[in-house]
């Protein structure tokens, strides 16, 4: 199947396309963005100088930014064209309510990713869980933006999400794996005096479960989830890739690679399907962070 990827910036050139190259189910048929292009790939400055150019083209895949990535994702709706988002799906709940409701009236298919619940000890993690009762839950999400993101300003501005936009990946992977609903109760966010988004945040939310971020940790990054529960310790580590119960390794692999690969055969399952996937569950919980959260003002930042 012919997809075509819009946003030609770091996270397509480092996931993305990589993933598609090694797809079984996608060739890589046009490139959509302003100043990025991907060699020997037929590239277009606008969304709809390709839509109207390639109608041969059944899916597209948007690595836009959130805010701008709505009218992008209308237009490719509305095109009858099957659509994948990556995270987070929206810049709002309400843009993505929309989205869905069209794909639904279009009759295509809409797949809201979420990358980290394809990480290697994910699945795993969900199915020791099931059957177990929780007494506390402890996510370290901190990893450093000069490194993950260098230079993009937009990350810090209104809508960019700062610290949780690495944060949501925790978040995914915690609505998934956990037996039970979550919600918040209470949260405290750091913004840097010049900026419009949070560096850093501690979460409280149901089943005695908490959550440290922070977009400034430099050195080794930390991605890691414990739970205590009525039948042992279970630890996450490496972003949801390696599995731990009572001290002991018992599932995954140390590495970050091939989340995308299944993300792109999950899009496959989906189109073939006449299926669409919209979990919401982790953005929730970011505005309502947003929503319920306090607020301190930290010292400025500059990339």
């Amino acid at each position: 199947m012919k997809l075509a990827l819009v946003g030609i910036g770091k996270i397509a050139l480092d996931q993305h396309v990589p993933a598609l190259a090694s797809s079984p189910d996608w060739e890589l048929a046009a490139t959509v963005s302003r100043h990025g292009k991907v060699e020997g790939i037929e590239a277009f400055p606008r969304i709809e100088d390709m839509l109207a150019a390639r109608p041969d083209i059944g899916a597209v895949s948007l690595c836009l930014p959130p805010v701008p990535r709505f009218e992008a994702a209308q237009a490719v709706l509305r095109a009858g064209r099957h659509l994948m988002l990556e995270k987070p799906p929206g810049a709002t709940l309400a843009e993505v309510h929309i989205l869905r409701d069209l794909a639904q009236a279009q009759g295509v298919t809409l797949y809201a990713t979420w990358h980290s619940r394809m990480a290697h000890a994910v699945a795993a993690a969900k199915a020791w869980l099931a059957d177990r009762v929780i007494h506390e839950g402890r996510i370290t999400w901190r990893e450093d933006v000069r490194k993950w993101h260098p230079g993009q300003d937009w990350i810090f501005q209104a809508g960019g999400m700062g610290v949780f936009d690495p944060g949501i990946n925790a978040l995914s992977i915690l609505t998934e794996i956990l037996p039970m609903p979550v919600h918040l109760r209470a949260a405290e966010l750091d913004f840097p005096e010049n900026r419009q988004a949070p560096i850093a945040a501690r979460l409280a939310l149901s089943g005695n479960i908490t959550a440290d971020f922070d977009f400034r940790q430099q050195g080794p990054q930390t991605w890691d989830m414990e739970f205590q529960t009525d039948a042992g310790h279970l630890v996450l580590r490496l972003g949801g890739n390696v599995l731990e119960i009572d001290g002991t390794e018992a599932g995954g692999q140390a590495s970050i690679m091939g989340e995308y690969l299944a993300l792109y055969a999950r899009m496959a399952r989906l189109v073939r399907e006449g299926a669409s996937e919209v979990d919401l569950s982790p953005m929730v919980l970011v505005a309502d962070a947003f929503t319920l959260g306090s607020r301190n003002t930290v010292n400025a930042f500059d990339f």
